[in-house]
C-alpha cells in the first residue's frame, strides 16, 4: 500500500449549488477552515460578515492554505438583508442548528431543494436570528456534549449534502 500525494490525485472538480452563510463567526482558523472545507466539497459561494476575521489575517491564511483563491465569497453587513436576497434568489435557507423543529441530519432530503444556503451560528451563541431559517438541521451525537465545532458540524453536513446530490446525479 502507498500513500498517494496531491499530485496523485485527481478530483472532478464539481460544484454543486450549495452557498454558506456565517453568522457573526469571529475565530480566524474557523473562517480559514470554512474557505478550505467548502473548497473541497464543491461550495459554489461564502458569505462572511464584516465584523469577521479579515482574509488578510495570518491564521486565516494559514488554516485556508490557498483555497482562499479558489471559492467565491462576499462580506456582508446585514445579516436579515442577505437571508432575504438569498431567498428572493431561490435558495432554501437551512440552519446547522438544534431547535425544537431540527430535523436529523440523515433524515433530511436535500435533494428536494434545488439551491441551499447552509446557515452557520456563531462559535458563542449559534443561530441569533433563528427565525429567518426555513429548515433547522442537526448532527446526531452520542457523546455527554451537546455541541460542537462549527466547522466540523459544517464538514458533517456538506459531506451528507454532496453525497444526496452525487447519489441524485448517477440515478439520472
Amino acid at each position: 500500500m502507498k500513500q498517494l500525494t496531491h499530485y496523485d490525485i485527481k478530483n472532478s472538480q464539481q460544484k454543486f449549488p450549495i452557498t454558506i452563510v456565517c453568522d457573526a463567526i469571529r475565530t480566524p482558523e474557523n473562517i480559514g477552515m470554512c474557505f478550505r472545507i467548502s473548497e473541497s466539497f464543491g461550495v459554489e459561494k461564502i458569505y462572511f460578515h464584516e465584523n469577521s476575521p479579515s482574509i488578510e489575517n495570518r491564521k486565516v491564511i494559514n488554516t485556508a492554505r490557498n483555497t482562499i483563491n479558489q471559492i467565491d465569497y462576499e462580506f456582508y453587513s446585514n445579516f436579515d438583508e442577505i437571508l432575504n436576497q438569498l431567498k428572493q434568489e431561490g435558495n432554501t435557507i437551512i440552519g446547522i442548528e438544534i431547535t425544537d423543529k431540527s430535523i436529523n441530519i440523515q433524515d433530511f432530503n436535500f435533494k428536494n431543494h434545488e439551491k441551499i444556503v447552509l446557515l452557520l451560528g456563531s462559535e458563542r451563541n449559534g443561530i441569533e436570528s433563528i427565525n429567518l431559517v426555513d429548515e433547522t438541521i442537526a448532527i446526531p451525537m452520542y457523546g455527554r456534549n451537546s455541541s460542537m465545532n462549527v466547522i466540523h458540524s459544517l464538514a458533517i453536513t456538506l459531506y451528507e449534502v454532496t453525497n444526496q446530490f452525487s447519489v441524485s446525479c448517477k440515478q439520472k
